[in-house]
């Protein structure tokens, strides 16, 4: 039975890069990313459909999602890594193979390490509002993360969004807007949704959730869609030292 002493970075700080571990990929903070883009057969060793969740906390979500839908690849990305390493744990407790963790930056794994074209669905819940004024400019949906987003969902697949925050849905909706390619979707039943513990939690303080969701337009409307078909370079690259690259699936630490 795997513990969380079992999940470790095998390396100091100082000498920090993106890894490639058992069912978990991590993304240090504050280093320079270079794009290399990988194969999500890489991870999962088939070609089954792949779901997106950005902002999956403990893994509830997911987690579920996951053990109902086995034909379906599930890949959770999480930026603190005591929750990534709870999603990574569910994964084998709960034996969930078809379930992946990347502890990271939602953006910069989309726009450097994601490939293009290649997930169906992606879900986004209760993303922090960052509620203060000065500190809105730190929220997720904005307009560079949903270009980079439209060059990893396929022709088809959709994006979900789940917020209990009022000013954060309407920025969403506002940011999607500025963005040539999406289209909203009007969806009415939400009951199947599935529970989260943010969902949970705001339901019992009497809140009102609110699900957006998008997809991206047909080949043609709108926009040039080979535009988008190759993801934008810029903003792949953070502050922070270079190092030699991550190391790939199949690659040994040693």
């Amino acid at each position: 039975m795997k513990t969380k002493e079992d999940l470790f970075i095998p390396f100091s700080w100082e000498e920090r890069r993106p890894i490639f571990l058992e069912r978990f990929f991590y993304m240090p903070k504050n280093y320079e990313y270079q794009e290399q883009r990988f194969q999500w057969a890489e991870l999962f060793g088939n070609e089954k459909p792949v779901h997106l969740e950005i902002c999956s906390g403990n893994g509830q979500w997911i987690g579920e999602r996951a053990l109902q839908q086995p034909e379906v690849n599930w890949v959770g990305v999480e930026l603190r890594f005591d929750r990534a390493r709870k999603i990574w744990l569910k994964s084998f407790r709960e034996n969930i193979p078809n379930l992946q963790v990347i502890c990271g930056e939602g953006g910069a794994f989309l726009r450097c390490y994601a490939p293009p074209a290649s997930v169906s669905q992606v879900f986004i819940n209760f993303p922090d509002p960052w509620p203060k004024p000065r500190h809105a400019k730190h929220r997720i949906i904005q307009v560079p993360f949903l270009e980079a987003l439209h060059a990893v969902v396929r022709s088809g697949g959709r994006v979900t969004l789940a917020t209990d925050d009022v000013p954060y849905r309407d920025q969403m909706i506002s940011e999607f807007s500025q963005v040539k390619g999406w289209k909203r979707i009007e969806e009415t039943d939400w009951s199947s949704y599935g529970d989260s513990y943010f969902a949970n939690l705001w339901k019992g303080k009497g809140r009102t959730i609110y699900y957006l969701q998008y997809e991206p337009l047909p080949k043609g409307r709108g926009m040039i869609w080979e535009e988008f078909r190759t993801p934008p370079k810029f903003g792949c690259e953070l502050p922070g030292p270079k190092g030699p690259g991550f190391r790939r699936p199949d690659e040994r630490l040693d």
